[in-house]
């Protein structure tokens, strides 16, 4: 699929990555970030796996995607390091922003399972702080090892796993504070 593929005039999505948001506008002309120019931008499935190779411009990535609760929210593994992001085009994004629909809970989101998957390394204890980003578990899934960072600051509360343990998707690994 080709990026702009059968579309007229294009379309802006606002995507929020690590509590930042950034402009991407999908066109006939391609893909182009902020204030980029457009780049040519093909997305790929791999036939019977959650994979998808995407291409934009010269580079190519392996992309794996797993859909959150909400609007516009996923889960990416890109060539081994996991965002969480939320893309909602422009109309949307305006809308959420002048609702209430878009409270959080307040305080730090804990770090849960994405997937089910095996605990490999435990980077944290009970008190230590945690910035935004900062790796937290080390998880085997699929045959690769993720790092799941934690999405917002705060003091880890509890650590729920140990190196070894098998979770499931959902599965609360560290609670933050």
């Amino acid at each position: 699929m080709r990026a702009g593929a059968g579309a007229g005039l294009g379309m802006k999505y606002i995507v929020e990555l690590n509590g930042q948001r950034k402009t991407v506008s999908v066109a006939p002309g391609g893909v182009a970030y902020e204030d980029e120019q457009p780049a040519s931008a093909e997305l790929s499935e791999i036939e019977g796996s959650p994979v998808r190779m995407v291409k934009i411009g010269t580079r190519v990535f392996r992309v794996v995607t797993v859909k959150r609760p909400g609007r516009g929210r996923y889960s990416l593994w890109v060539d081994g390091y996991r965002f969480d992001v939320e893309a909602l085009d422009e109309r949307t994004r305006a809308i959420r922003d002048l609702s209430a629909a878009n409270a959080t809970p307040t305080g730090p989101a804990p770090v849960l399972a994405p997937m089910p998957g095996l605990i490999v390394r435990v980077n944290v204890r009970p008190g230590d702080v945690v910035e935004a980003g900062q790796g937290v578990i080390v998880m085997e899934a699929m045959k690769m090892e993720n790092e799941l960072r934690a999405t917002s600051a705060g003091t880890v509360k509890r650590v729920e796993v140990t190196p070894g343990m098998a979770v499931e998707k959902g599965t609360l690994l560290v609670a933050l504070e």
